[in-house]
């Protein structure tokens, strides 16, 4: 058993929240019960994430996407937001919510472990987020083609990558990963002469501009790219602090 504010100190000195102007609250969100013994992660605090916490009788639920944004302004409670909120306080459910803070990280970000998982080395800061990176950039083990990094994508993430590319079996060296919604920034790929750019989503005239740029643009989804950045907050907590923790999944092919 841990206490409410051990964990939130934890991940205060961890993620360092207040290095980033983020357009949400990150820390604790919804005050819950103050002794947690169990820990549910997931990317988002959905309806279906909260409701599985609160099955599975977890103390507190640490997302990567909370409950409140600014571009969203005041939210009453009532109706499907208010079935997200009230079963997290009738259980007594501490919400965490970190967002960019968890993109940015050098070690156990969003970004960070992408790239960890397609042998992505020498990594640095990448982005540039109102003067704080929200993701990395590196070398690739070994050359791959557009192409071939497309089917390694796909198999890491469990998911259709979208690939704007020019040149199928051009290769790729140097990449940039911005996990989630972050189409537009391959611009800083480009600018910094990266081979690649790794992102969640993608639009219509991303598709099109990135290629012509000379840039390879990858889109694997904005849910899928930003699961492995809360799983490595999982194992960190746990190892800390050595309290029961699991992984809420989710079907989201956006």
């Amino acid at each position: 058993m841990i206490l409410r504010h051990q964990l939130s100190d934890y991940y205060q000195a961890l993620l360092r929240p207040e290095t980033y102007a983020d357009y949400c609250p990150n820390g604790l969100q919804i005050e819950g019960a103050e002794a947690i013994e169990r820990i549910a992660f997931a990317v988002s605090a959905t309806r279906d994430s909260i409701n599985q916490a609160a099955e599975n009788k977890a103390d507190a639920l640490v997302v990567h996407h909370g409950l409140f944004w600014t571009f969203h302004g005041a939210k009453t409670l009532t109706g499907a937001f208010a079935r997200r909120v009230f079963p997290l306080v009738k259980n007594g459910i501490n919400l965490f919510g970190y967002h960019l803070p968890l993109d940015g990280h050098p070690d156990i970000g969003n970004a960070a472990t992408l790239g960890q998982l397609i042998d992505c080395n020498q990594q640095q800061p990448f982005g540039d987020y109102k003067g704080s990176a929200t993701g990395i950039k590196g070398m690739l083990e070994q050359p791959l083609t557009a192409v071939e990094l497309q089917q390694k994508l796909e198999a890491v993430l469990k998911h259709a990558v979208i690939l704007a590319t020019s040149d199928n079996n051009a290769l790729i060296r140097s990449v940039g990963i911005i996990t989630g919604g972050a189409n537009s920034e391959w611009r800083l790929a480009e600018k910094e002469r990266l081979d690649a750019y790794i992102t969640g989503e993608i639009s219509e005239h991303d598709w099109h501009e990135s290629q012509e740029a000379g840039i390879h643009m990858f889109a694997g989804g904005h849910n899928a790219t930003e699961q492995f950045g809360i799983q490595a907050l999982m194992e960190r907590t746990r190892q800390q602090f050595a309290v029961d923790c699991f992984f809420i999944d989710s079907e989201n092919p956006a």
